[in-house]
Order: C-alpha cells, then structure tokens, then sequence
C-alpha cells in the first residue's frame, strides 16, 4: 500500500460531490429516516455549495489515494471556516471519509497522522471535530488516537435534530 494525498481544486468538484454522497451513505444512511437523509444529502453535498467551499481560503479538502486509486478524503478548516470552534489556534476535522471497500486497512489511521503533522506544521495547539453520539466505531477511533470529548452540539440530518461529541486533541 503505497498511500498520499494531494489538494482538492475546482476541477475535481465533480468527483468530489460523488465521492462525499457514497461515502456517506455508506455510513449513515442505515440509522437515518430516508426522507431527512436525502435532504440532508441533497444539501450538504450540492455541487454550488461544495464549490464554496472549495473555494474557501481556509477549507481544505485533500484526496487520498493508494497508488493511483482513490480511496477516500479529508476536510480540514482553519480560520474562519471553522463550524463551532472558532479559534484561530485550531484545526478542525471536518471529514476523514474512506470508501467502504477501502475501510479496515488502516487508512483512517494514516489520515489522522497525516492531519496531526499537517496541524503542527500550521503551528496549531489543537485539534477537534465532532463525531455522531451514536457512532461508537468513530468515537473509539478517535479515543484511541489521544482525543477526548470537551462538550457536545446539535446536528441536523434534514429536520431530525441529532447530538454530535466535540472531541479534542491537544498538540503543544
């Protein structure tokens, strides 16, 4: 396994809208009620809206490749893009997403470290995210990797109103 990752660009938007639905319908769909889901899906991965995003200054969307195969991607946000903590001393993960057929080969792992060196070449204290009360293979995989829950905030899956843990990890 040969893995690294290169900067999303608006020229790889396409790909990106479609990797971003599979993945997570991959992982969430099953717990959610169909109806909210697919506005979920519709909105958070809407080609105009990822657009914005891409072109934010302080969004950084990476795919991760093994070889030349696509396997997954990660959304870091610094600055301004950050959704609940706004420091600047901060990185926030926002997606470590793998494709299903990738999963179980570590690369999550690799994902991490990855981000954990990105965040320390940025000269960040810390790192957080929020991850899904209800994902306890996620929580695990974060716990493992030195995180730990400081608070907790909403998270809407179309008009179903669910918990996310707010996790942290400090580098200095």
């Amino acid at each position: 396994m040969s893995l690294h990752y290169k900067k999303c660009t608006a020229s790889d938007l396409k790909t990106l809208v479609h990797i971003s639905k599979e993945t997570f319908r991959t992982a969430f769909e099953k717990d959610n009620d169909p109806k909210d889901f697919e506005a979920y899906i519709q909105e958070a991965f809407h080609p105009d809206k990822l657009a914005k995003e891409l072109a934010h200054r302080d969004c950084l969307f990476h795919f991760v490749y093994d070889d030349e195969t696509l396997v997954g991607y990660f959304k870091l946000n610094i600055g301004t893009a950050q959704t609940d903590v706004h420091d600047p001393n901060a990185l926030e993960v926002e997606r470590i997403y793998v494709l299903g057929e990738h999963q179980g080969k570590k690369i999550g792992a690799w994902i991490l470290q990855e981000i954990i060196t990105k965040a320390k070449e940025l000269d960040k204290d810390y790192i957080w995210l929020g991850v899904w009360e209800h994902n306890p293979k996620a929580i695990r995989f974060y716990q493992k990797h030195g995180f730990t829950k400081f608070n907790e905030h909403p998270y809407y899956i179309g008009t179903d109103k669910q918990t996310d843990w707010l996790l942290r990890l400090d580098l200095q």
